[in-house]
């Protein structure tokens, strides 16, 4: 793959399948902002990657709090000019609203209307919420490539998976709906998700590691979406663990084999 240039804006940064996204694109060559709340644990990975020689900054933000997210855009804008991408990843899962969803699910009538919100407020409001403040940016530039992470078809339909299932398959919904919005402009939109359990923190405690997807799977579809090489692409849902599989097609009908 390429070396990257340009600069990137990464949510939920510091752990997970966001922390596995933004190395990738350091390690690429771009600079990235590092997007998460305020914390010890953003400023120690933020320093440790810049004492890797990596060109990462810090970016507090609240994704499901507006006022924050303009202030973030805001700042990456003066501080940096131009951005080239926006990774929306930040999520909260089940586990905040049931810790045993796996062995014991919760019918949909017995969640709490404030973990609801949670979920949804973050899961696909802060991926609104981000989306339209960094809109504005990419529209003034007249370019720009969005990433918005979501998870399998399974998950948005499964036993016991209220809130996070139907806050997943609004995220889906509104990719779509944003890559016909933005296609007129030359902004392009895509989606990757890792198509599989991931081992992040959204899993319980005890659950089979060994069945669990790295999260450093979502690194090269990243870094492809980020390259020369996917100028132009908008509109796709790439599972990373097919990710080869899905590149060596895609090249296939770029060269109309």
């Amino acid at each position: 793959m390429e070396r990257l240039a340009g600069r990137a804006v990464v949510t939920g940064a510091t752990s997970g399948i966001g922390k596995a996204m933004a190395q990738a694109l350091l390690e690429a060559g771009m600079e990235v902002v590092v997007a998460a709340r305020a914390s010890a644990r953003l400023e120690g990975l933020v320093a440790a990657w810049r004492a890797d020689g990596l060109s990462a900054r810090q970016g507090p933000v609240d994704v499901r709090d507006p006022a924050s997210v303009q202030d973030l855009a805001a700042r990456v804008e003066s501080e940096f000019g131009a951005i080239d991408l926006l990774v929306n990843n930040a999520g909260i899962g089940m586990r905040t609203v049931n810790p045993r969803f796996l062995s014991d699910p919760m019918p949909f009538f017995e969640v709490p209307l404030d973990g609801f919100e949670d979920v949804v407020r973050t899961n696909l409001t802060g991926y609104f919420l981000v989306a339209r403040a960094f809109a504005g940016h990419f529209l003034r530039n007249r370019r720009g490539r969005i990433i918005n992470v979501t998870m399998n078809v399974e998950t948005m339909q499964r036993r016991g998976f209220v809130p996070y299932g139907p806050a997943r398959a609004g995220a889906e919904a509104l990719s779509r709906i944003m890559t016909e919005d933005l296609r007129p402009y030359g902004i392009w939109v895509n989606q990757v998700l890792p198509g599989g359990a991931t081992a992040t923190g959204m899993i319980p405690d005890g659950a089979a590691s060994a069945r669990l997807l790295d999260p450093a799977i979502m690194g090269p579809p990243a870094v492809f979406l980020a390259s020369g090489e996917a100028e132009g692409l908008t509109g796709q849902r790439i599972v990373a663990k097919d990710f080869d599989a899905w590149l060596s097609a895609f090249r296939s009908r770029r060269q109309g084999l």
